[in-house]
């Protein structure tokens, strides 16, 4: 999981901003699908996870925070969550490899560009509960907007065993 600054370029106008520069990664990462997620406030989509795919997040409008947990075993942050905390106001791009999972809370309407290196046709969607007391944190939310499939995922535990 990596986070990049953005640079925007403001004037009275407006601004310019990079988005996306291949050059920006050095592991030989294509991209070949771009999407675009619109978030009401109060909606947490997640835990979701891919095998075979990498995916880079820019936040377009709102603040998201986002849930992160490495399954990836040889990784040294293996089994580990984290959190954090991306604006578009102050615009950043995150990193996701293949093995971690991740999943976001909108803290305002948010609109969310993701870029991902394999073609969705739904082999290499996998999940786990957004609630599970071993993530290692917590969303700080009472009542979330949350999709079906979210409320009705597995367990860490599950995912870990399987």
């Amino acid at each position: 999981m990596t986070t990049t600054d953005l640079v925007v370029h403001a004037d009275v106008r407006g601004s310019f901003s990079e988005l996306f520069r291949q050059g920006w990664f050095d592991d030989g990462l294509s991209f070949v699908q771009a999407n675009v997620s619109r978030s009401a406030e109060g909606v947490l989509r997640g835990m979701h996870f891919h095998r075979r795919q990498s995916d880079l997040w820019i936040p377009l409008a709102g603040r998201l925070r986002i849930g992160l947990f490495d399954l990836r075993p040889d990784s040294p942050t293996t089994r580990t969550g984290h959190r954090l905390e991306i604006d578009a106001e102050r615009p950043q791009a995150l990193l996701i490899p293949p093995g971690v999972a991740h999943g976001f809370l909108a803290l305002r309407p948010a609109t969310l560009l993701y870029l991902v290196t394999v073609e969705y046709d739904g082999t290499d969607e996998h999940g786990f509960r957004f609630d599970d007391p071993d993530l290692g944190f917590g969303w700080d939310v009472e009542a979330p907007i949350i999709a079906e499939r979210d409320r009705t995922a597995p367990s860490l535990a599950a995912v870990l065993a399987g």
